[in-house]
């Protein structure tokens, strides 16, 4: 590819404007019950896609609240006619959730209902996060042209599991082909405009992004051997630096991976994609903003503790049977939700943003003067607008 063809994606959002954004947003989810998050949501991903650019144009989302709240009701819904047929079956085979197992066939049967309703949701989950992916693309566009996918959640959720299931059986071994095929599935059916979107590659190259991995269990097994052995001081350093090695090798993972991924992208015959992402930069603006975060809550933490303890030595002081006030109680509990409402606008300023801007400023496009020729397409039916993603919660801030 011709790195003289090769234009750069740019980011151009900031941590204040999209601080106070999340905070007041939340803040009205949380007044209204939770009921707003879906309009909150709306408006954080209108901010960061327009401050996502390429070629000096802007990337536009035209998502909108009322329709992730009425795909949420109506997802709700079919969830819990599913979850009473899933217990029904279960009750009709002698099995119901018991709260307080007191003998060992109950802690069986609690064991089988909990995991039987697990697996009977497994399959929803990545039925949800397909129809998320399909919808979020209905609602971006790129110079007035909308992007779109087929509508396949169904055929994509039964490869899901089976892949899943090859996953487990092969101790890990084939996660690099479950995440090709499942990307394959979703790029080979998603369009930009008339033009489709094609995966290549193979799901043996991403063995390379699991190096580190393979490292750090190397060092796990090592350490575990070590220990049969009875040589401690090796045992316990092969096992830090392993489980720090692997847990870096996961991150590694997921960023050279869609690294590859994106990077045997095409766009039609002629566009195509490069993506370097750093993961050491990555690793490091997560320790930084980690940091950052932990700093700024724990003075925001300590002067509330400071404000209850007062309160609290004020009751003491007016002697036994003091209870506080039903009001000091509820401001209290306002003040705690508000704070997580706090620490998380500060993740998605300090964490999130930062990092999706680094992999945003890696993404290259090649022949992006061929982005003219694309035309408009017909809009796809049918999403339901992450109600699944969002009943299920796995939904997420962007």
């Amino acid at each position: 590819m011709n790195s003289l063809s090769m234009t750069k994606a740019t980011y151009h959002g900031e941590g204040m404007p999209l601080f106070k954004l999340a905070f007041g947003t939340g803040l009205l989810a949380l007044i209204t019950l939770g009921i707003y998050r879906f309009w909150a949501k709306t408006r954080i991903r209108r901010y960061i896609w327009s401050s996502t650019r390429l070629d000096g144009d802007a990337f536009e989302y035209t998502g909108t609240g009322l329709e992730k709240f009425l795909g949420f009701l109506v997802s709700v819904v079919v969830l819990a006619v599913y979850l009473a047929i899933v217990q029904l079956i279960l009750f009709a085979f002698g099995l119901q959730f018991i709260v307080n197992p007191r003998t060992n066939a109950e802690v069986i049967a609690q064991l089988i209902v909990v995991y039987s309703t697990f697996f009977a949701v497994l399959p929803l989950l990545f039925f949800a996060s397909y129809r998320a992916v399909r919808y979020r693309l209905a609602r971006t566009r790129f110079r007035g042209i909308r992007f779109g996918m087929e509508n396949a959640a169904w055929a994509f959720t039964w490869r899901a599991v089976v892949l899943l299931l090859a996953t487990i059986f092969s101790l890990g071994l084939l996660a690099p082909l479950m995440r090709f095929r499942l990307e394959k599935f979703r790029t080979d059916r998603t369009f930009y405009g008339d033009t489709r979107m094609t995966q290549g590659g193979t799901w043996t190259g991403l063995y390379g992004a699991m190096k580190h991995i393979f490292i750090g269990l190397g060092m796990l097994i090592a350490a575990g051997l070590s220990g049969v052995a009875q040589i401690a001081p090796l045992a316990i350093v092969l096992g830090l630096v392993g489980y720090v090695w692997l847990i870096v090798g996961m991150i590694y993972y997921q960023v050279q991976g869609f690294a590859y991924l994106t990077s045997h992208k095409t766009l039609g015959r002629d566009i195509g994609f490069l993506a370097e992402p750093e993961t050491g930069t990555i690793i490091w603006r997560y320790i930084v903003g980690s940091f950052q975060i932990g700093l700024i809550v724990a003075v925001v933490g300590g002067l509330l503790a400071a404000l209850a303890a007062g309160m609290v030595q004020g009751l003491v002081s007016q002697g036994p049977g003091a209870t506080p006030p039903v009001g000091l109680l509820v401001l209290f509990a306002v003040a705690y939700l508000a704070l997580l409402v706090f620490v998380a606008a500060l993740a998605l300023a300090l964490l999130t943003q930062p990092i999706l801007a680094h992999m945003i400023s890696h993404i290259s496009v090649s022949n992006v003067a061929a982005l003219s020729l694309i035309r408009q397409r017909v809009a796809d039916k049918g999403a339901d607008a992450e109600g699944f993603a969002d009943a299920l919660d796995i939904g997420g801030a962007i």
